[in-house]
C-alpha cells in the first residue's frame, strides 16, 4: 500500500503546533499538534474527549462555520485533526484556533454536547484537563504565522 502523508513526517522531530497536513482539492487538513511525539506524555482521553466538545461547538459556531469540515482527536492522542474549506486562508484558521483556544481555556459551565443523550460516553469528561491542554496551545500559537504551517520534518 501507498504509504499516507501523515507517516511521511519524522514524529521525533515534530514538535507542538499547527501545521498543514494535506491539501485535497478545497479541503485543507490541519494537523494540531498538542504534546511532543513519542514523548511519553500524551493528551488523557476524558481532558481529549472534552477538548473535542467544546473545539467542535465553538468553531462550528463561529463566522467561519461554513468552512468547517471537521474537528477530531488523533487516535496517537497527540493531537487533533481540524479540516476547513480552502475559502479560510491558513491565517485566519491560525486566528480561530487561537480564539478558541482561548475559550476553552476560561470555559466555565455544562459541557455542550455531555448529557447521555447527546454523547456515546458521556462519563469520561474532564474539564480541567481540558482548559490546561488549551492554555498551554495559547502559548505555543501565540505567535504562530502562515509560514509556520509548513512541516519541516520529513521522514
Amino acid at each position: 500500500m501507498k504509504t499516507i502523508a501523515s507517516f511521511t513526517v519524522d514524529h521525533d522531530k515534530l514538535e507542538k503546533g499547527m501545521y498543514v497536513s494535506r491539501v485535497d482539492g478545497d479541503v485543507i487538513t490541519y494537523d494540531i499538534r498538542m504534546v511532543k511525539p513519542n514523548g511519553g506524555v500524551y493528551l488523557p482521553s476524558p481532558a481529549m474527549h472534552t477538548f473535542e466538545h467544546l473545539f467542535a461547538t465553538y468553531v462550528r459556531n463561529s463566522a467561519y462555520s461554513d468552512q468547517i469540515i471537521y474537528v477530531g482527536p488523533m487516535g496517537c492522542r497527540t493531537g487533533f485533526y481540524f479540516l476547513t474549506r480552502d475559502a479560510m486562508s491558513g491565517e485566519q484558521a491560525i486566528a480561530l484556533v487561537r480564539e478558541c483556544f482561548a475559550f476553552i481555556a476560561d470555559f466555565e459551565g455544562k459541557i455542550p454536547g455531555s448529557e447521555r443523550k447527546e454523547c456515546g460516553n458521556y462519563l469520561e469528561h474532564d474539564l480541567p484537563g481540558a482548559k490546561a491542554t488549551a492554555a498551554d496551545m495559547c502559548k505555543v500559537l501565540e505567535h504562530w504565522t502562515g509560514p509556520m504551517l509548513q512541516y519541516d520534518y520529513q521522514a
